[in-house]
């Protein structure tokens, strides 16, 4: 069977899905091992996420891994996707970087696990919990998978839960506005240098009001455009942010959002086509976005445009006070 140990890599699990004859009846599935608790496991497949009841499983074990990213590439990748969404307060542990920002997305919430945090692992833990409660904050912790696992199954032991599965997606800038055609007959897309009103509150629809916080992780980057297409009647329709960070100059795409009424006419891979565009200008080679597993449609569209996983994470949430250790649930 699978231990803590195992969250974060490939396992391949055989499970019971019925009986004929008075024989039980075997399926199998290959992925990635993103929770496991005293019930039940879950993994990331192909297909999606799937959690199977420990009773039904007859046998699961790890496998070779595909072919994964040197960890220095993943914690490359982390941090500069860290300088493109700044937390107004950041404090280090070691390696890790604590950040807060009035509870404004789990990004900026989260202490970011890569590295050595100076200290035993428990203590770190320990550290990142008094940091948090201190601000009144519930404590969270970003684990890019699978090299924070170690981390994850600490978690796991303390009850932590976890919210879904993220994937860091990536393709090569040139090839995503090779992969967009040119599409005259929608309207310009217009990048500015600062959102307006009506920008905020179109992101605002996705993500909750906006505190002052947000607006200074969005505007805290020196390299960072604001996306806007407007309809022939003057409606905003489509906003999203790029940003370029990091020595390695990666294109960081976020808050891509189109407005129900304009969705599947291609608005969304025209805007992605525009920040490629004010990318390769800014010297930017590579792109990423951060998509939750869950959403198929979107996850869909990035495949189509050339974007495969990097890496995965989990933002994993402490117990409140008081709480009793137990199962966690995503």
């Amino acid at each position: 069977m699978l231990r803590r140990q195992d969250v974060g890599h490939r396992v391949v699990v055989r499970r019971i899905v019925g009986v004929s004859q008075d024989r039980p009846l075997f399926s199998d599935a290959l992925g990635e091992l993103v929770e496991l608790t005293e019930t039940d496991l879950t993994i990331a497949t192909a297909k999606g996420t799937l959690r199977v009841p420990l009773k039904d499983v007859h046998r699961a074990k790890r496998v070779p891994a595909t072919r994964r990213p040197p960890a220095a590439d993943v914690m490359a990748l982390e941090l500069a996707a860290n300088d493109a969404w700044p937390a107004p307060t950041q404090a280090r542990l070691g390696s890790w970087i604590l950040r807060a920002a009035g509870n404004w997305t789990g990004r900026a919430n989260s202490a970011l696990a890569i590295g050595d945090p100076d200290r035993t692992l428990a203590e770190a833990i320990d550290a990142v919990e008094h940091w948090y409660r201190a601000r009144d904050q519930r404590p969270m912790i970003n684990t890019p998978m699978p090299l924070a696992a170690p981390v994850s199954a600490a978690l796991d032991a303390r009850g932590w839960t976890a919210r879904p599965l993220t994937l860091v997606q990536t393709a090569r800038v040139a090839a995503l506005v090779d992969a967009v055609p040119a599409r005259p007959d929608l309207p310009t897309v217009e990048l500015a240098d600062a959102p307006t009103d009506a920008w905020y509150e179109m992101v605002a629809e996705h993500k909750g009001s906006l505190p002052i916080s947000a607006q200074r992780i969005l505007t805290g980057v020196q390299d960072a455009v604001f996306a806007f297409v407007h309809d022939d009647d003057g409606t905003l329709i489509a906003v999203a942010r790029a940003a370029v960070t990091g020595p390695d100059r990666w294109l960081g795409i976020s808050l891509l959002q189109t407005a129900p009424a304009a969705r599947r006419r291609g608005v969304a891979a025209h805007v992605l086509r525009a920040a490629g565009q004010w990318a390769l200008q800014q010297r930017a080679t590579r792109a990423y976005l951060q998509v939750e597993e869950r959403n198929t449609a979107a996850v869909a569209l990035y495949q189509k445009l050339g974007f495969q996983t990097h890496h995965t994470y989990l933002t994993r949430e402490a117990p409140e006070p008081g709480a009793t250790c137990g199962r966690s649930e995503q």
